[in-house]
This record gives structure tokens, C-alpha cells and sequence, in this order.
């Protein structure tokens, strides 16, 4: 049953749910999805009696594209996002610097870069919320406190307006639910994050910004580039799409200026001039000041609280991963918390959480700041010495981005060798692409399902006992062949239609990957007489529990 503020509201009520997660934005409403879907019951608590209505990201690559669409939005993705086609960096004359080409597809199966406009991704996911078995929304309803015991986390919340409290006969109205865990995915000033004992590690990198969303009313214009950094100091600049039918401006502010200066509808209005952008062909849906900053929690989990998304990390938005981040937060955080629930793994599982995400979280944060060091020079010198490596890297056909450190996660859940650094392909993102299975054709997690996955040259059940096959069975492994033969029909047989998995598996000399629900390879085999081993290896990270073995 989907509920929400108008429901339920008598004081001293107790509600009990496998999972209480804080914050209805797209990290919690993912969070909430995914843990539903594996059978989970879940109550999503959202202090805002309403979604709120105006653009904030607008961008989200093709991994969390992929996860996106496993939720059930793949058919609504190409509705709410467009292809971000290019990236184009100019310094003050006008001079390209760098300029980035996006592809249409990418090993997720899915666009490389996308941009959307947040409002219409979080009402799909609300409305996937309210359909999918096991969750309640309850919005309107504000954390105020929390009790973590031995088994679980009782949670008191508060009717709330959003900003004010209401009021019924002068006594705001209470709550208590309970649940296993708690996660929180509240944002910036998170409620759950102030309960845990976590340091924040914060950068110093910070900056502020006006970004203005805006509606063009010739939607024919052609903006080109689609995506253009001015880095000029006497102004570092963003034009971007803000989602179909919508443009951006970000502009950074001035030593000289305020902060309420610069966020005046009159002075975007001024700054938008320079684009030919004015009243009379635009309507300004939303401007504000964002302080960009570089920051994250130590730790993410105290013993059953956690937290994702904002709540845990902050970055620059120059590399668009801060909603990404949270996406692949909840992606990391579902899976495993669902097994330690079901008794399938034991609760040490959920400190990789921490320890897989955050350093690959580090990586999108260094690589954020990176880029912004770069944009948000305000030194005219140091501009210059800027522009001239650059254009010297262009002109050499060098990536000045190539040295940052690739998105693989180094440890955590994975076969690792015996200096403990990961074993083949191991961390890696798996790839995704167009297969047959069971007479249906399309991307491999809608006709093949999302999990954990063996995928084999051959039946993985010839090389795997009874035992372990069983045990497969009941964590929901699936053992599948991959195949290039058109016959092949059987309810194992997956055809690789376009050649996504077995030219890629015999490049690297693999006969079978184990992959994560999260879509990282967990380990390769090299003959099917390893695949056993491979198993094993997953079952040994797990730690699992007495009574299901």
C-alpha cells in the first residue's frame, strides 16, 4: 500500500518496514525502488508535502542510465533526456580548447551523456514508487528523532509543511516507524548523517555560482555547441542544455560582487543579454547561488544507519557526477543490504559500502575539481599559461583529461590477487548490450533481468555441483550461457545479437564473468574448469549465514 501525508497520521502510531530511507529525491526514490523490487518493504519519509517543482541537475551518464532503466524507466528515459552530443571548452577570445564529442551508445547501451531536467526524472520516479509492491510515501512527514537498538532503528517523524510545522489543535502531529535500517538520503544538512559519528573531510575548494534555468520560446534555435564552458576570467561561464526544450547559464561570481547581487532577476537578465537572451524570447524559470564545494563523510554507515547521495558527499558540478554518485550510491548499497537482510550474507558486507564507494567517489570529486581549477581561473597570467597548454595539447592530439585515474572500483566485493589488488577485469563496469532470450529481444537487463549474474560460453550447470548450483538458486543467480548461434533457444541461452559479449570475452581470454547486481564484474574465469572457483570466491566474500547454507 503507497501512502502518504494525508494517511495515517494518529500520534503513537507504529509502522514497521524492512527499510526507512529519508529524502524522496532521486538517490532515495532509487534507493526505494530497487529494495522493493527484490521484495523489501520500504517507507520513503519526505518532509515536502510536494515534489519540488524547479530544474537542479541536468545531467547523468550511461551507467546510471542503465540503473535508471532497470528500475522500469526505460521506456521513459528517452521522454525526460536528450543525447548530450558535445562538450566544447573556450577560453575569453573565443579559441577552442578542448572539445569533447559524445557518443549515442555506449557499453551500458545507452546514450554516453545525457541531459534532462530533474522535475520530470524525479515525477517518473514517484510515480514507479507508488506502483511497485512494498513501498510507502509518506510525504509531509520531517525526521526529528531516532532510536537505534540491537534489531532495529525506531524513527519519530513529524507532520511537517515543508518549512513550518502543522498544526492540529496546537499539537504537531508524531509518528513512530521502525525498521531494520535506516539510510539517508536527505541532502547536504542530512538529519541521519548528524545521528552518526562521521567526520567530513572537506577540500577548501569552493566557489560560488548563478545558475539560471531557462524556457526559450523559439524552440528551433540552434544552440551550437550544445554544451560550452567559457573559461575567461574576467567571467568563467556554462551554456548547456537544461533538458529537452530547456537551456542553462551558469555564471561564477566576481570578487566585487555580492552574493545578493548577483542573484537578481535583473542581473541574469544583464549576463543573458550576451546571448541574445531577453524577455521577449525566453522566460527565466528559476535563478539561485550555489556554492560549489568538494567535500565528503568519513564513514557512511554507523551500525544501522547509513547514508547516500548528498548526505554523504558534495562535489563541484563540472564533471556532472553529483546526482550520478548518489544513483551508483543506492546501485552499491541495495544489493548487499538485501542479502545481509535475507540472511544470505553477514552484516560486514555493508562496510565495503563505505569502502568501494568511497574511493570511487574520491575519484568523481578529483576529477570535478580538477576541471574546475581549470574553469574558475580568475588570473588573466595564469589564464594565459593555461590556454597556451591546452592549444599545445590540441595541437598535439594529447587529452589533458587522459591522466586521471579510470571509474573501477579497486576493492571491496571482488576476486582479488594475492597482493589484494583486483584479479582481471574485476571492478570493472560490465558492458550491456542487444540480446535474445526467451523468444524477446532488446538491452540485456530488460529481457534477461537485473543481478547477480554468471555468463558463460558454456552452461555454467555442467561445471557446478548440485550444492552450489542450489545455492545459486537461492540467491538468485542466474547461470547463463552466452551464444552467437541463432538456434539456440534454450532457457539458459542468451544470443548475443551484436556481438557485445563474446568478441570482448575472447579479446581477454575469458570463457565466463560473474557480475554484480550493480553491474561490476565481481570476477573472470579463464576455462569453464574455473567457474567453480569463481563461485566459491563470491560465497567466501559473503560470509553467509548459518541458516540458509
Amino acid at each position: 500500500m503507497q501512502t502518504d501525508n494525508n494517511m495515517g497520521t494518529g500520534t503513537g502510531m507504529k509502522d514497521e518496514y524492512d527499510v526507512l530511507v529519508v529524502g524522496a529525491g532521486p538517490v532515495g526514490l532509487t534507493t526505494a525502488i530497487q529494495l522493493a523490487m527484490r521484495g523489501r518493504r520500504v517507507g520513503v519519509v519526505e518532509r515536502w508535502p510536494r515534489p519540488y517543482p524547479l530544474p537542479r541537475a541536468v545531467v547523468f551518464d550511461h551507467e546510471i542510465a542503465r540503473i535508471l532503466a532497470s528500475l522500469g524507466l526505460n521506456d521513459v528515459l528517452p521522454t525526460l533526456s536528450e543525447p548530450a552530443e558535445d562538450y566544447e571548452w573556450r577560453n575569453g577570445k573565443g579559441e577552442t580548447l578542448l572539445r569533447l564529442a559524445f557518443d549515442d551508445t555506449s557499453h551500458s547501451g545507452w546514450p554516453f551523456m545525457n541531459i534532462f531536467t530533474q522535475p520530470r526524472l524525479e515525477a517518473a520516479l514517484e510515480d514507479r514508487a507508488r506502483v511497485v509492491p512494498g513501498i510507502d510515501i509518506l510525504r509531509g512527514w520531517e525526521a526529528v528523532d531516532l532510536t537505534e537498538e540491537p534489531t532495529g532503528v525506531e524513527l519519530t517523524v513529524a507532520e511537517s509543511a515543508g518549512d513550518r510545522p502543522v498544526l492540529r489543535d496546537g499539537v504537531r502531529q508524531h509518528r513512530t516507524l521502525r525498521a531494520a535500517y535506516v539510510i539517508g538520503c536527505d541532502g547536504a544538512n542530512s538529519f541521519v548523517r548528524s545521528r552518526m559519528r562521521t567526520a567530513m573531510t572537506d577540500l577548501g575548494f569552493q566557489y560560488d555560482w548563478l545558475v539560471l534555468d531557462v524556457v526559450p520560446h523559439d524552440q528551433d534555435r540552434v544552440w551550437s555547441p550544445r554544451n560550452l564552458q567559457v573559461c575567461d576570467p574576467a567571467r568563467p561561464s556554462t551554456v548547456v542544455s537544461g533538458g529537452p526544450g530547456r537551456r542553462r547559464w551558469e555564471f561564477m561570481r566576481l570578487p566585487s560582487e555580492t552574493i545578493t547581487e548577483l542573484n537578481r532577476a535583473e542581473t541574469a537578465w544583464r549576463l543573458l543579454a550576451d546571448w541574445d537572451v531577453h524577455p521577449g524570447n525566453a522566460t527565466l524559470e528559476r535563478h539561485t547561488v550555489y556554492t560549489f564545494q568538494a567535500r565528503w563523510a568519513e564513514s557512511w554507515r554507523q551500525g544501522r544507519l547509513l547514508i547516500a547521495g548528498d548526505a554523504a558527499h558534495q562535489m563541484p558540478p563540472f564533471a556532472g557526477q553529483g546526482m550520478c554518485s548518489g544513483i551508483r550510491d543506492a546501485a552499491n548499497l541495495t544489493w548487499k543490504l538485501d542479502l545481509v537482510l535475507s540472511g544470505h550474507a553477514g552484516e560486514a558486507l555493508l562496510d565495503t559500502y563505505t569502502a568501494e564507494r568511497s574511493q570511487h567517489l574520491r575519484h568523481a570529486i578529483d576529477l570535478s575539481v580538477h576541471l574546475g581549477r581549470i574553469i574558475c581561473e580568475p588570473d588573466p597570467a595564469a589564464a594565459a599559461e593555461r590556454d597556451a597548454q591546452m592549444l599545445a595539447d590540441q595541437q598535439a592530439r594529447r587529452n589533458p583529461l587522459a591522466g586521471m585515474p579510470p571509474q573501477t572500483l579497486t576493492g571491496g566485493v571482488l576476486v582479488r590477487q594475492a597482493d589484494g589488488t583486483p584479479a582481471g577485469p574485476a571492478g570493472e563496469l560490465g558492458r550491456q548490450g542487444r540480446v535474445r532470450f526467451r523468444g524477446r529481444k532488446g538491452l540485456f537487463d530488460q529481457v534477461a533481468g537485473t543481478g547477480l549474474s554468471l555468463l558463460a560460453v558454456e552452461d555454467p550447470r555442467q561445471v557446478l555441483d548440485a550444492d552450489t548450483v542450489a545455492w545459486c538458486e537461492r540467491l538468485g543467480i542466474r547461470l547463463l550461457r552466452i551464444t552467437n548461434d541463432p538456434t539456440a533457444d534454450g532457457p539458459v541461452d542468451v544470443m548475443d545479437l551484436d556481438g557485445t559479449y563474446l568478441p570482448h570475452l575472447s579479446q581477454a581470454g575469458q570463457q565466463a564473468l560473474l557480475l554484480r547486481p550493480d553491474h561490476y564484474v565481481f570476477g573472470a574465469a579463464a576455462r569453464m574448469t574455473d567457474v567453480p572457483g569463481l563461485v566459491t570466491a563470491l560465497r567466501d566474500e559473503l560470509t553467509l549465514a548459518s541458516p540458509v547454507q
